[in-house]
């Protein structure tokens, strides 16, 4: 691969024929515009830094998730530092607009592989590529393999990393391009997924070995049920497809945890290392003690799946057509409404197929192909195998058909039947964000009044737990006298008891280690992975026992209590509430399921109520 292209045009020359105005046969140069001559100017120090090679690359250090290792570098590129090219966007940018994309990428790749041969780098080397360089052919006479082999490296160690920055609709020669590299030896990876303008289909199509998930859906993840769950939904589909994905863009330590527990092979972002000239070869020392610990990470906050849902609520009336339809027809219905993404082809009320709009104007963008078809009925380019449910199926029954059906599925969408005939048409979007809210709401209403998670999420995160085998303290939260207060106070502010109590819980736990649970009523429970737990424990009887007593009379908090009936009618003295915290520690392989840590827990709750006043009892009978 020669690092300079063999002819480009003169740095010095102008971009366009200057403006000539012709006055009774006397020509005149106009001067040229302000932008006019930025553009040249911009042209010219492109050319410059082309020819003089004023490119330098920068390396990012890629992470395996369960070992820390560093197993990759991402290779970037900067402009001349003083320059207005200096970033990439601007770069590429300036390089688009003049036709030199093919130059400028040619160049960029030289750069990147000369340097990570000269650092010595361990491991694969990402190397970005934009797919319409990929699609030129005259981009595909093995000036890298070229490049790699002067340089000394094996083309098992790169990965060409495709970076999507406009539409792609020929995915045919997007297939023969990656058929191409892989031959040679390269692999493939997807950048931003989720993203891109086509990504997912770009994922169906070229069956990349590495998917990088954008950074959005990673920032936050630790915080966001929903960035979770689409997280959660592209592992599941990596697993199935063999494919390996990358989280970028991690920036905290909570994010990185909760990405490893989601089953994520690999990780980039700030927090592991920072894009550099001369990377580290090892991740930073508290990132693999992180790594390496056990445990698990407290995920956003979810709560019980709802199952019986039906998928009407996705129900859309699309028009269909009959197979007597020519696909000319089907296509003119195609240009003339450019939000018409499927037609559904039925025939007398049963569903035969689907015809996905980019297929079509793929068939037909080819030479001779609507000349051959345009004229025959649409069932020849139709999918005749599409994914179809009776409007009685769940969300969670089309879930897992969708899960378990081929990619394409995703985005051609779903035929919602009758006894066998057509009623309407559902998208996968829909399909996913319907289910997605209804892991958001169960989370957020676990428990109404504390919106703390309930049983299934505490239930859910001990088996996490023990299936991890990392050492825990379980710590059963319960209130003393709180049903007479209930009684002489009232509801509303036995309410506010039980919400005051959730947020002094709350803040005395390490969101990201610790998680909470509201069992109901004025149980509570604490799943701490904090070693300092007993710490904690005591500033939550301090600040409960402070609390609390602002939620009585002046005469009451003087007294210590107050006189009320019981249940059958005496008068009974009651003390102030307190708090009481039964805890047990869960070694690994003690305990083997949620129900014996929580009958364990219960007993120790049981014993702290026994003492007076706001206390803390710790079950030693099983400890080492």
């Amino acid at each position: 691969m020669n690092s300079v292209p063999a002819a480009l045009p003169d740095a010095s020359a102008p971009p366009r024929a200057p403006n000539v105005t012709n006055v009774a046969n006397v020509t005149y140069l106009a001067p040229p515009t302000e932008q006019a001559a930025e553009e040249a100017q911009l042209r010219a120090h492109l050319l410059d830094i082309i020819v003089r090679r004023q490119l330098s690359a920068l390396f990012q250090p890629i992470i395996h998730m369960q070992s820390g290792a560093v197993i990759a570098y991402e290779g970037l590129i900067r402009g001349p530092a003083d320059s207005p090219l200096h970033a990439p966007m601007n770069l590429f940018k300036a390089a688009r607009a003049n036709g030199l994309m093919l130059e400028v990428e040619h160049l960029c790749r030289r750069v990147v592989l000369e340097r990570f041969a000269e650092l010595a780098l361990p491991g694969k080397l990402f190397l970005n590529v934009s797919p319409e360089i990929l699609l030129q052919r005259e981009a595909r006479h093995g000036q890298t393999l070229e490049a790699l082999a002067q340089i000394g490296i094996n083309p098992d160690r790169i990965i060409i990393e495709l970076t999507e920055n406009q539409p792609t609709y020929d995915y045919d020669a997007m297939r023969e391009a990656v058929l191409h590299y892989r031959n040679m030896g390269f692999q493939i990876a997807i950048d931003d997924l989720g993203e891109g303008f086509s990504s997912l289909r770009l994922w169906s199509e070229l069956r990349p070995e590495y998917v990088k998930i954008d950074m959005h859906f990673i920032q936050g993840i630790n915080t966001d049920p929903v960035k979770l769950q689409f997280v959660r939904s592209i592992q599941q589909i990596a697993d199935k497809s063999d494919t390996l994905v990358i989280a970028e863009g991690i920036e905290t330590q909570a994010e990185l945890l909760v990405l490893r527990d989601l089953g994520v092979a690999y990780a980039q972002g700030y927090h592991l290392g920072r894009p550099n000239a001369q990377p580290a070869q090892t991740a930073p020392a508290e990132v693999v003690k992180a790594l390496a610990r056990n445990g698990v990470a407290v995920y956003p906050q979810r709560g019980a799946e709802k199952s019986g849902a039906s998928i009407t609520k996705l129900l859309n009336q699309v028009a269909t057509v009959p197979t007597s339809m020519l696909n000319n027809q089907v296509y003119e219905l195609f240009m003339a409404d450019p939000k018409l993404l499927i037609i559904p082809v039925v025939d007398d009320g049963v569903p035969l197929g689907l015809i996905n709009r980019f297929e079509m104007i793929d068939h037909f963008a080819r030479p001779y192909q609507r000349e051959l078809y345009g004229k025959k009925s649409c069932r020849l380019l139709m999918d005749a195998q599409p994914l179809m449910a009776d409007r009685d199926t769940s969300l969670q029954e089309l879930s897992f058909m969708m899960a378990q059906a081929e990619a394409h599925h995703l985005y051609n969408g779903f035929i919602i039947t009758e006894n066998g005939r057509y009623l309407g048409m559902g998208t996968g979007h829909e399909l996913m964000r319907e289910i997605t809210q209804m892991q958001i709401t169960a989370a957020r209403y676990a428990n109404p009044l504390t919106q703390l998670p309930g049983n299934v999420p505490i239930n859910e995160h001990i088996e996490r737990l023990l299936a991890s085998g990392a050492r825990f303290w379980v710590c059963y939260c319960d209130l003393d006298h709180f049903k007479p207060f209930n009684d002489v106070y009232g509801y509303r502010r036995g309410d506010d008891v039980i919400e005051m109590t959730g947020r002094i819980l709350g803040n005395h736990c390490d969101a990201d280690r610790d998680f909470i649970g509201h069992i109901g009523g004025d149980d509570f429970m604490i799943l701490f992975q904090s070693e300092d737990w007993e710490l904690r424990c005591q500033a939550i009887l301090a600040e409960f026992e402070l609390g609390a007593r602002d939620f009585y009379s002046a005469e009451d908090r003087a007294g210590g209590g107050y006189v009320s009936e019981d249940r059958q009618g005496a008068k009974v003295f009651y003390a102030l509430m307190s708090l009481s915290l039964g805890v047990i520690k869960v070694e690994a392989q003690q305990y083997y399921s949620h129900h014996q840590i929580a009958m364990a827990a219960t007993d120790a709750k049981k014993q702290a109520k026994k003492i007076h006043g706001n206390s803390l009892f710790l079950d030693r009978r099983q400890l080492g």
